[in-house]
C-alpha cells in the first residue's frame, strides 16, 4: 500500500513539472526520481509509465523522458483547412510536398467526385507540418479542370486559399476516420517510433453549391491529435 501511495505521488510530481513546462523539455531521470522520493527503480518507472499511458510525457530510449507534444483539437469532419486550423491555435502552418501529379482517379476518388469513371485527376501528397512538427500525411486529389483553375504555391499556401480565389468556397465536409499502425512510409515522414498508432480519416469537401471539390485521405499522428465531434439529437429523439 505504501509503494502505491509513491507511485502516486511521484506521477502526481511529473504531471506540475509537465504543466510547468514545454513540449520537448527534459525530464528527471529514473535515477532522480528514485533518489528524490527513495524509492525503487521499477516505482519510479511504473509512475512514469502512467504518465506515457496519458500522453503526457514519451520516452526516447537512451536519452531520457521528455514532455509530450500537446495534442492539437480537430473537429470530425471540419470543412477549415489545415493552415487555418494551425494559424488559429497560434501554430505556423508548413507543408513539404511528396507528390503533385497528374493521375486517373480511382474508383474512391471519381465516387466521391462525382466523376466518370476513368477521369483525370490531380494528386496532391504533402506532409502537414505545425511549428516544424510533422503532424500528418495529406493526399488529396481534386479534379483535373478544378487543379488547372488553381494558381498557388502549395508548399506554402493553403490549398482551401485557392479554392476560394477560384469561387470556390469550401462548405461542409463528410468523413469518417478509424485507427491502425502507421506503416512504414509513414513512421519515416512522421518521425514516429516503430509501432506507433496512426489515424486515418476519409472525407470529401463540398463548395458553397454541395459540389465536391476534393476527396482527401489524411494520416495523423494519433499522439499529435486529439478529434472531436458535435453529436446532435434526431427529431424522433432518438
Amino acid at each position: 500500500m505504501a509503494d502505491q501511495a509513491i507511485y502516486l505521488d511521484i506521477a502526481a510530481y511529473l504531471r506540475e513539472l509537465v504543466a510547468a513546462s514545454e513540449p520537448g523539455d527534459l525530464l528527471p531521470s529514473d535515477a532522480e526520481l528514485c533518489e528524490r522520493f527513495n524509492v525503487s527503480r521499477m516505482t519510479a518507472r511504473q509512475a512514469v509509465q502512467l504518465l506515457v499511458n496519458e500522453h503526457l510525457v514519451e520516452r526516447r530510449r537512451g536519452k531520457g523522458t521528455f514532455v509530450a507534444p500537446r495534442r492539437v483539437p480537430r473537429s470530425l469532419g471540419s470543412p477549415l483547412s489545415f493552415t487555418e486550423s494551425m494559424r488559429q491555435r497560434g501554430l505556423n502552418a508548413s507543408s513539404r510536398s511528396l507528390e503533385m501529379r497528374d493521375a486517373i482517379g480511382t474508383e474512391d476518388d471519381v465516387k466521391a467526385l462525382g466523376l466518370s469513371q476513368g477521369a483525370p485527376v490531380f494528386v496532391i501528397e504533402r506532409v502537414r507540418v505545425a511549428d516544424d512538427v510533422p503532424m500528418a500525411i495529406e493526399r488529396a486529389v481534386l479534379s483535373k479542370d478544378l487543379a488547372d483553375a488553381i494558381d498557388a504555391d502549395l508548399e506554402k499556401e493553403s490549398l482551401h486559399g485557392a479554392f476560394e480565389a477560384a469561387g470556390r468556397r469550401p462548405s461542409k465536409a463528410n468523413a469518417e476516420i478509424a485507427a491502425r499502425l502507421a506503416t512504414d512510409y509513414e513512421l519515416e515522414h512522421l518521425e514516429l517510433v516503430p509501432t506507433a498508432v496512426v489515424l486515418v480519416e476519409e472525407r470529401t469537401i463540398f463548395d458553397q453549391d454541395g459540389v465536391a471539390l476534393e476527396h482527401t485521405i489524411t494520416v495523423y499522428a494519433a499522439d499529435r491529435y486529439s478529434f472531436t465531434s458535435v453529436l446532435v439529437p434526431h427529431e424522433d429523439g432518438q
